[in-house]
């Protein structure tokens, strides 16, 4: 397979073989008939638009969610975690062979929600989207979303670059939690996502962190968390804090066993972040929130600022975050990804293109 990739502005790039016939690209959609790993078109891009050729793209559980019909906030689209290389450019502000990282939803920055402090509440935040998805060895980035475009350095991988778009999400939800030095955190969920908030939370002081699974509690302990078993936060939290209950819970699970277990575990006067997708029969009693002055706080998804400080982070490298990548796999291998995924034997998995 090869790229032309004429010019840095308004020239086609094409997929060829040697008989200078258009190769059908791969991509993982979502159809009537479920989900499904088929042979396409590239996409045909506009002007200010990118074409990516997919290098690497995380897995994620709202791409799980999404194929079995219960995430339905945003379009169904699988893969919003890529990172790869301009293939076609019809905007100045990239060219041919860029490496970067492409935010799936951005906001207008011009609506009420905007500017009001909640840009991911924009209504035109989860309408945009790249397309066909990031499990696609090419795809389209709308000129809406060049703002969500970001330049990879040269010393970073593909692979780290998947991480910027969960970690930002784990930045902006810290942001708004406002945590300070020698708070006691406890996070209820030790999935990919809380790995990310215990290894950006130790910063500010001790970190507990709970799940049902021993391979996950083995993995957080690793990442230098106190682990505990999900059954046993009501007493565990309050025998490591002398009673009182941490100061912070970070709720990075959406089983309503978990999310009260959570609460309570903090201490009075203390905080909770709503991170996880809830499932909808969770039920949070104001009446518990009001009597111990529990301060609920949620965060969803994650903006331009966000993701920028990720980047900044993963090319410090001071914390590393790429420790959560426990496995790869190949477009082809994507089902057996999913797979591993619903059992429970990866923490964070990367989709290769080749």
């Amino acid at each position: 397979m090869s790229v032309y990739k004429g010019s840095s502005f308004g020239k086609p790039t094409h997929i060829y073989n040697k008989y200078r016939k258009i190769i059908p690209v791969k991509a993982v959609v979502i159809t009537q008939e479920g989900t499904r790993l088929l042979d396409t078109e590239v996409p045909k891009i506009g002007n200010n638009e990118l074409l990516i050729q997919m290098k690497a793209c995380g897995l994620c559980g709202t791409d799980l969610e999404k194929m079995s019909g219960e995430y339905t906030a945003s379009l169904p689209i699988l893969g919003h975690e890529p990172a790869g290389v301009v293939a076609e450019s019809k905007t100045e502000l990239f060219e041919p062979g860029d490496r970067v990282f492409v935010h799936h939803h951005v906001p207008d920055y011009t609506c009420y929600y905007c500017a009001h402090g909640s840009p991911t509440m924009c209504p035109q935040y989860r309408r945009t989207n790249i397309f066909p998805g990031g499990f696609s060895e090419y795809f389209r980035v709308p000129k809406e979303n060049l703002l969500g475009v970001l330049k990879l350095p040269s010393n970073l991988s593909f692979e780290k670059g998947t991480l910027i778009e969960p970690l930002a999400t784990v930045i902006r939800a810290q942001r708004r939690l406002g945590m300070v030095k020698g708070d006691t955190i406890f996070i209820s969920g030790a999935g990919p996502m809380g790995d990310l908030h215990l290894l950006l939370a130790k910063q500010y002081g001790t970190v507990i962190i709970s799940d049902v699974s021993e391979y996950r509690l083995s993995f957080a302990e690793r990442l230098g968390g106190i682990t505990i078993n999900a059954k046993d936060v009501d007493t565990e939290v309050r025998s490591l804090t002398d009673g009182r209950g941490a100061d912070v819970a970070i709720i990075a699970s959406g089983v309503p066993a978990a999310i009260e277990s959570a609460i309570k575990s903090v201490r009075r006067g203390g905080k909770v972040l709503l991170f996880g997708v809830p499932y909808k029969q969770a039920v949070v009693s104001p009446e518990y929130l009001l009597n111990n002055e529990i301060s609920l706080i949620s965060s969803n998804a994650a903006v331009e600022e966000d993701t920028k400080s990720a980047l900044d982070l993963l090319v410090e490298g001071k914390i590393q975050f790429e420790k959560i990548i426990t496995h790869e796999f190949s477009l082809d291998e994507f089902f057996l990804a999913v797979d591993e995924a619903k059992k429970g034997n990866v923490i964070k998995a990367i989709i290769k293109s080749s």
